[in-house]
Formats: structure tokens, sequence, C-alpha cells
């Protein structure tokens, strides 16, 4: 959470500076207004409490009723959510607050498409490291919210041995050996392949997870008959909507998808302020 709070204030400070010129200058403090927050497309919901909190921020006696959760499917037109508050801090917290929102809301719902794609298969969409710096942590939970699940969260929870490791330490049975001498025993290794001598080398240095790094589907196909359920089978790069389920067909365990983050559109939510209250 105080990462989270630390991003709310950098993104307020970025956007109002020392003061918001155009508010500041037509409308004065004390001035309480009722908004609503509206679906503008179909879309599955998240972010909405980081919303709610942003305000905060600028007004603690915020008034604020959600009518959908994180998750949810929401409807083009379908009022998210009411907040009354005072219009200068409204106005000021508004932009930050919808990016928030709106990014998040997009990854939830290119996600949820990913995951009802190979549904009925036998094997999990995930994400990547392919995050916007500093907002991982929210990225990864947006992820969730759309139905799929986190690969590692950093370089700090997993060992993933990619092409580049290997290359320093000399090849594949070098670096897992090393690898199994400097990590604790709890901690599966995971080693990334391009091919299936490769995979072969992988398997026989006792691996527990193996990343099929960019191979067409006829090889993974090959690869998923050489493991025979040996170790956990993870599919990865070039993974679309329109051949994620060549990929799942293949039996493979995990697909992770690196465009779930990266690639995300925002979603079209927005605030309209409605009436004054009383």
């Amino acid at each position: 959470m105080f990462e989270v709070d630390n991003l709310i204030k950098l993104a307020l400070d970025e956007d109002i500076g020392i003061k918001d010129l155009t508010t500041a200058s037509i409308i004065s403090p004390g001035k309480e207004v009722t908004a609503k927050v509206i679906a503008n497309e179909d879309a599955v919901l998240s972010g909405l409490d980081i919303f709610y909190k942003v305000f905060t921020f600028l007004n603690s006696e915020v008034k604020f009723k959600k009518f959908y959760g994180d998750g949810d499917h929401i409807k083009k037109g379908d009022v998210i959510a009411n907040i009354i508050c005072d219009a200068v801090d409204l106005l000021r917290g508004e932009r930050v607050a919808l990016n928030f929102m709106q990014r998040l809301s997009g990854i939830a719902s290119l996600t949820h498409m990913y995951v009802e794609k190979v549904k009925g298969y036998n094997t999990k969409v995930v994400d990547t490291r392919k995050t916007t710096p500093g907002w991982r942590s929210l990225e990864k939970y947006a992820v969730k919210m759309g139905g799929g699940m986190n690969h590692r969260s950093g370089l700090f929870d997993g060992v993933l041995i990619k092409d580049n490791h290997i290359r320093v330490c000399g090849g594949i049975s070098q670096a897992v050996k090393k690898a199994r001498c400097n990590i604790p025993h709890i901690f599966k290794i995971e080693i990334e392949v391009k091919n299936l001598d490769e995979l072969r080398e992988a398997i026989d240095s006792g691996v527990e997870v193996i990343m099929l790094d960019n191979m067409d589907i006829k090889e993974m196909e090959k690869a998923v008959q050489i493991v025979n359920k040996r170790t956990i089978i993870e599919a990865s790069g070039g993974i679309n909507l329109d051949n994620i389920v060549d990929v799942a067909k293949t039996g493979v365990d995990i697909i992770s998808v690196g465009a779930l983050t990266h690639s995300a559109r925002a979603c079209d939510i927005s605030m309209d302020i409605v009436q004054k209250s009383s």
C-alpha cells in the first residue's frame, strides 16, 4: 500500500504542480458537487478503489458510493460510482484518478479476452515483467482481476535463467548447476530454451520449469511430447489473440503474454459532474 500511496502522490504532484491554474482561476473552494463515474464501453473493472484513494489525498471528506467492484464486468452506460466532493478537489484529481482506473481496467479487459480464448484447455494465462515502470504491482493486480495469473513479481522472487545468463555461464548445465548451489532449496528453477536440443539439456539438468521461447507450434508439440510431464512447460514469445488457442492445444501448462501489460488499451471511462450538492 505504501508503494501505491507514493505513486498516487507522484502522479498528483506531476499533474497539479504548484496549483491547478484553470480551476483556481474560475472556481472558489467550498462548492460541493456530485459526479457520476460512467463506463463508455463494455469492460472488466479494475482500479476503482485507487480511483477513490486519489481524491482522499486531496480531500479527507470526500464521499464515495460504488455500485461495482474490481473484477466485475461492466457495460456501456453503467454508472460505476457516485462521488461527492468539493468541486476544486474533484477537478484537481479527475485526470489522475481516471488514468489509474482506465489503464488498469484496460489490462483487466484484455486479460479476460485472452483467458476466454483458452477456456476449456488445461493451461494458465500469466503476465510478464513487461510492465510500466513503477506500476508493476498495480498492473499485475489488474491481470488477476481479468482472470489471469501472475508470473514472478521481479528478479527477487523467482529463478528464471534466460539466454543471456546461459551465454555468460557457458551453457545450460553450467548455469543450472551454479543456481542450485546458490539459491534456497525451496525455489524452483525455470530455464529458457530456444530449440529441442536445449530442451533435452534442460531436462537432463533437472529443472522444474522449462520456457519454450518463440517456438513455432510444431516445435512446441514435439517439446511437450519429449518432456512427457516431467517438468512444467511454459510457452512464451509472440503470443497473441490470434494464435493463443493453437498454443494451448499443444498441451503447454502455462502461456505467458507480455501484451497483457505492455499493449493494453486504456478503457473509456468518464467522470461527469451532474449537480451541486445541497
